[in-house]
């Protein structure tokens, strides 16, 4: 998502050139961009200069939606999910508390946070000379 982030408005991106970017098999990027996808976040471009794109403003993508999309849910521990009925413990668990607490706050901070925001991030880092890879490395 950083990758596209950066290059959001620059055009497609190839899955290979993002699968290396990252370290990752293209095989497993798929599976990860297909579930985008369906969640409507990125769209594919066919052709020779096809590949990946954002379909929003990476400022207006949150981290919540993308970890739902590809986790299902962001819960800490299974209690404080919404499916916490598989816990037979959760309605007398003196821990539930401080979890629903944590949860609260996580998803706060997921909500309040955008893929822009992560890829600016990274972009100052790599701009202090901090090591890792990136799109930008992968199109020169």
């Amino acid at each position: 998502m950083i990758d596209l982030a950066i290059t959001y408005g620059t055009g497609p991106v190839s899955l290979p050139v993002l699968a290396s970017s990252q370290g990752i098999s293209e095989g497993y990027l798929e599976q990860l961009l297909r579930e985008l996808k369906k969640g409507g976040v990125v769209d594919t471009v066919r052709g020779a200069q096809g590949g990946y794109e954002l379909t929003c403003d990476p400022a207006e993508l949150t981290v919540q939606r993308v970890l739902t999309l590809l986790e299902g849910s962001t819960a800490i521990v299974d209690c404080v999910g919404t499916l916490h009925h598989n816990c037979g413990s959760a309605c007398s668990c003196s821990a539930r508390p401080l979890f629903l607490r944590l949860q609260t706050r996580i998803n706060e901070v997921l909500e309040r946070t955008t893929i822009r925001e992560l890829a600016d991030d990274y972009q100052q880092q790599r701009a202090r000379g901090i090591p890792g890879k990136n799109i930008c490395e992968q199109k020169q």
